[in-house]
């Protein structure tokens, strides 16, 4: 006579969801330890299948699978840019910055080996993607500035340099923080950095017509109770008896 209560069947995984299993089991051990110090074992044991399982599926050994669970990472940092053109650009690059900074955080010994390199499985491919990411990134953020000014992307030499410079800022900031025991809390990283974008977009903006053109588009869709609006009232008090250099 059966018991009432039944194990669940088992189920064969398919080659594309066992390879997802190992990817993200090793992602997993990835982010939270130099990749030098991963093994095929230590990822095995993770996802609780065999070594020779392993290496059925990345032959390649452990750069094949550290090169595919980076591409994974990667493709999931480049999603974090995706956003609707819609709305005010500030809150836009916010609602962005969460979804990257909340990677940073979960990732965090990953995420510094990743950046700051010196790997013993770092190579040209590894580095390559890594700079498809940031340029992915400032091509988005190009994007949401055209959209804005009606235009279809590119941008001026100036401008292209400010946003890849902001994305060059958000990574630095992001090691930092983790550096810096993750404080401040990421809240508050999050709004910094969108003052800095700001920043840095009015003032490229002061010496391009094209950057100043893009910039009085996205100021024009900032709200009165917006990043924007509170920056300058947060400014207003420390230039205020700087009059002498108007």
């Amino acid at each position: 006579m059966s018991s009432s209560g039944t194990a669940p069947a088992y189920r064969r995984l398919s080659v594309h969801e066992r390879r997802s299993q190992l990817l993200k089991h090793a992602l997993g051990l990835f982010a939270h330890r130099p990749p030098e110090e991963v093994s095929l074992d230590d990822v095995a044991a993770s996802a609780g299948v065999s070594r020779p399982l392993v290496y059925r599926y990345f032959p390649g050994g452990k750069q094949q699978l550290y090169e595919a669970a980076l591409r994974s990472a990667a493709d999931q940092l480049e999603q974090c840019f995706a956003e609707p053109p819609a709305g005010p650009l500030t809150t836009r690059l916010a609602r962005a910055l969460d979804r990257y900074l909340a990677f940073v955080d979960e990732h965090d010994a990953g995420f510094m080996a990743l950046l700051q390199g010196g790997s013993v499985v770092e190579t040209s491919r590894t580095n390559a993607m890594v700079d498809e990411v940031r340029r992915d990134a400032a091509e988005q953020i190009l994007a949401h500035l055209a959209a804005d000014q009606g235009g279809q992307g590119g941008g001026s030499p100036r401008l292209r340099m400010a946003v890849r410079t902001w994305i060059s800022a958000v990574e630095a900031a992001s090691l930092i923080w983790l550096d810096e025991g993750k404080q401040p809390p990421l809240p508050e990283l999050r709004d910094w950095l969108v003052d800095h974008f700001v920043a840095v977009l009015t003032a490229t903006a002061a010496g391009d017509p094209e950057t100043a053109a893009v910039t009085r588009r996205a100021l024009a869709l900032e709200e009165s109770d917006g990043a924007v609006a509170d920056l300058v009232r947060r400014m207003l008090p420390v230039v205020s008896d700087s009059g002498h250099l108007l």
